[in-house]
Order: C-alpha cells, then sequence, then structure tokens
C-alpha cells in the first residue's frame, strides 16, 4: 500500500503522556505532522509537547467524558483547522483471579479501553469525514488471545477490535479509513508496572515463546507510523503478531487446557496478587478517581 507523506497532516494522540502514546507523538512529529496530545497528565503532556519538532498542543481529558472529548475536537480543529489522524490509544489494566478483583478497578479497565475509545471516534469522526482521514485504534494480542488473570483487559481489547472492525464498514464510504493495532508485550510502564507483580511476572515468562518476550519500544512504534503512512486496517508492532490470526479460532481451547494447570499450580501464591490498575498511567487514572490532581 502507498505511504501517505505525514507533512502538514494533523494527528490526534490519546494516551500521549507516556510510553508508546509518547514515543508515537515524537515520531509523527519528526515527520512533519502537527501533534495533538490528549490525557490525564497536564504537565507531563506539556512536558512531551515542548519537546516534539513542530507545531503541537495539549489537552487534559478523560477519553471517557463523552462532552470533555466533544470540547477538545472542537479546541483541535479550531487550533490547527483540521484532524487528519486519530489514534485512540490511551489505555489501563490490572490484573489477578477475576473472582477476587476489585471491581472498581475491573469496570474502570473496560471503560477506559472499550468506552474511551467509542467516546474518542465519537468526538473526532466528523472532522475525519472532513478531511478523509485515519482513526487506527490500539488493540493488543489481548484481542486475538484470551489469557488468565487478565480478564478485564482481554474484554476490552476483544471489545475493542470488534468495534473498530464493524466501524469500518460504517464509515468506508464517508472517506475514513479505520485500522487495528495489535502490540505484544511491550516495554511500557504499563508492564513493567504488572511486572512488579511477582505472580503475574512468573505467569508471563512461563507463556510459550514469542510470546513470553517483552519488546523494546522504539520498533514497534516505528512499525505503528508506517501502518499510520499506510493507512492500514491492519497493523502489527511486532512481527509474529500477523500469524496469530490464522491461528486464534484454536487458542482459546489451548489456553483453557493449559491456563487451568498454570491455575493448579500458582494456587496457593494468587491471595496476593495486586488486583489495582498497574503502573504510572493506572495511577494517573486512580487519582482522577478520587478527586486528585496529577
Amino acid at each position: 500500500m502507498t505511504k501517505a507523506s505525514l507533512e502538514g497532516q494533523v494527528a490526534v494522540v490519546t494516551g500521549a503522556a507516556r510510553g508508546v502514546g509518547e514515543l508515537l507523538a515524537r515520531k509523527l512529529s519528526a515527520r512533519g505532522a502537527k501533534v495533538a496530545l490528549v490525557g490525564l497528565e497536564p504537565d507531563a503532556l506539556k512536558q512531551v509537547s515542548d519537546r516534539l519538532h513542530g507545531e503541537s498542543g495539549f489537552w487534559h481529558a478523560d477519553v471517557t467524558d463523552h462532552e470533555a472529548m466533544a470540547q477538545v475536537a472542537t479546541e483541535v480543529k479550531e487550533r490547527f483547522g483540521k484532524v487528519d489522524i486519530v489514534v485512540a490509544n490511551a489505555g489501563v489494566a490490572n490484573g489477578g483471579p477475576f473472582v477476587e478483583s476489585d471491581p472498581v478497578a475491573w469496570r474502570r479497565v473496560i471503560e477506559v479501553n472499550l468506552i474511551g475509545s467509542a467516546v474518542t471516534a465519537r468526538a473526532f469522526l466528523p472532522v475525519l469525514m472532513e478531511s478523509r482521514g485515519y482513526l487506527l485504534q490500539i488493540a493488543s494480542l489481548a484481542a486475538i488471545t484470551p489469557a488468565p488473570m487478565m480478564t478485564a483487559y482481554c474484554a476490552s481489547k476483544s471489545g475493542v477490535e470488534a468495534y473498530a472492525h464493524s466501524l469500518r464498514a460504517e464509515v468506508a464510504h464517508k472517506g475514513v479509513r479505520v485500522g487495528v493495532g495489535y502490540l505484544s508485550w511491550t516495554d511500557t510502564d504499563m508492564v513493567r508496572g504488572a511486572d512488579q507483580d511477582e505472580v503475574m511476572r512468573e505467569l508471563r515468562q512461563r507463556l510459550p515463546w514469542p510470546s513470553n518476550k517483552t519488546y523494546p519500544l522504539g520498533p514497534a512504534v516505528d512499525r505503528i507510523v508506517a501502518g499510520i503512512e499506510r493507512r492500514s486496517s491492519h497493523v502489527y508492532a511486532q512481527w509474529w503478531l500477523r500469524g496469530m490470526q490464522g491461528v486464534r479460532g484454536y487458542l482459546p481451547g489451548i489456553i483453557g487446557a493449559v491456563g487451568q494447570r498454570e491455575m493448579r499450580r500458582f494456587e496457593p501464591r494468587l491471595k496476593g496478587v495486586s488486583t489495582g490498575l498497574v503502573g504510572a498511567g493506572g495511577a494517573a487514572d486512580e487519582q482522577r478517581q478520587q478527586g486528585i490532581s496529577p
């Protein structure tokens, strides 16, 4: 597929204060895009914005708040005159056994990852239709294969994948392309936060290769940028994820069989597994819920 130049394009990135969102904003800016950063940490967003190569701005907003995101879309359009690219990247995660999970944290993962992505699209689709632009929805390996101890995250990423695929058909005749981005375990605050729990870290290390590795952030984001340049329907941040699509129908049965053995092995240690949101991004979201200024 032909690459489109990003020079002069206006790109919106949610969850842009750190991790995939931060580096993606930097790489888009380096290729000539004007970048609008959206997230919950205004100080961190300002620091990212100040380091970008070209014109940029930042907006403090919760992606699950429809009124706030609609206002962001209006202000970004007023600031830059258009919007060509929206990357719905904001996300949080938790872990642990479902029956003992924190119901507030579990629900929040669904709200941010699935509902927040839909709210983002609802806010920006009108301006994307004007520009015949591109919406990239960040999903995960968790959309392709289930994993015990990750019920909320897998549900949210499977849901957001299905939603984006459905949306693609609705808006294609209006000139808007919709892509889904898949990442395996990538070196971000979220993954490092999950690895702080000994049981979760050991369970992940026992996954089959290549899904048991943590992959460097830079090459993953380079592949996402290439997908944006091509307006791709599917973007794979690690090379082997494309091959997972062909075997995904077999994975629930395999995981069900192997997973129960691992759960039996780790059962005596499961009581101590943390069930709150993980990483710095999770902490920022919990502060928002508690009404604490970031």
